[in-house]
């Protein structure tokens, strides 16, 4: 095994930005919709890409907190295929041992949403050959302040030691308590921004941006960022031994 291939396979997270759809609709001359449907597809194919390549923890940024903004039937079409996706997957992805997650505020979310993202999670709990964490209604900020609030919570109720405090002990408190932090973040669309996105954990994550539209990415695509990431060298603020 070459030395590219053993960098490849120390990866066990990768996060990724799915920038681009609207752009990908709008080359098209067809609604913004259509792109985010289209997709879908792409979900899919970076799901079993994770899978062939070895990855155990992939981590999709769905829905942040910002896009509440966009326009309100953009919006309610997201949710839509938040709600078909797992409908339509979950079975497959279950009997494949995928353990599903979804990390984001809850609040303000449909009850029919909410219904499904619990059955989802329930139905998956003690799966463990591969980790889909998709962010929704997520903004690393966000994600951060709930997690001081619930941290606040238990010092002031004397089940945590102030003293006691450290990173292991806040991350305890993260929508991604208990997984490893990602290796690498993917950014699609050709944009060089990490928009908000698990500021927290991806600290010391590699960064690759592509080019591609996310409705056009591939598992050759996915390959190409283990292979940039694997060129790299990674020293967490130390420096190389001689």
């Amino acid at each position: 095994m070459s030395s590219s291939e053993e960098r490849c396979r120390e990866v066990r997270h990768v996060a990724i930005i799915m920038d681009g759809n609207g752009r990908w609709a709008q080359q098209r001359n067809r609604p913004r919709a259509f792109g985010h449907n289209k997709g879908v597809e792409a979900v899919r194919e970076a799901v079993r890409a994770a899978g062939n390549l070895g990855v155990k923890y992939l981590t999709l940024f769905g829905f942040s907190t910002e896009n509440w903004r966009r326009p309100s039937d953009e919006v309610d079409a997201l949710f839509e295929l938040m709600k078909r996706f797992v409908d339509a997957d979950l079975e497959k992805l279950h009997k494949e041992g995928v353990n599903i997650r979804i990390a984001g505020r809850r609040e303000g979310l449909a009850e029919d949403l909410l219904a499904i993202i619990d059955r989802a999670e329930a139905r998956t709990a003690d799966n463990d050959r591969c980790f889909l964490t998709i962010a929704f209604n997520y903004g690393g900020r966000d994600e951060i302040v709930r997690a001081a609030r619930r941290l606040a919570r238990d010092v002031k109720s004397g089940a945590i030691n102030p003293d006691a405090v450290d990173e292991n002990a806040f991350a305890a408190f993260l929508d991604t308590a208990g997984m490893p932090d990602p290796d690498l973040l993917i950014r699609t669309s050709g944009e060089h921004r990490t928009s908000n996105f698990l500021i927290w954990q991806a600290a010391y994550a590699e960064l690759v941006f592509l080019d591609v539209l996310w409705p056009d990415f591939s598992a050759e695509h996915f390959k190409a960022a283990l292979d940039e990431y694997a060129s790299r060298q990674r020293r967490f603020g130390g420096v190389n031994a001689a």
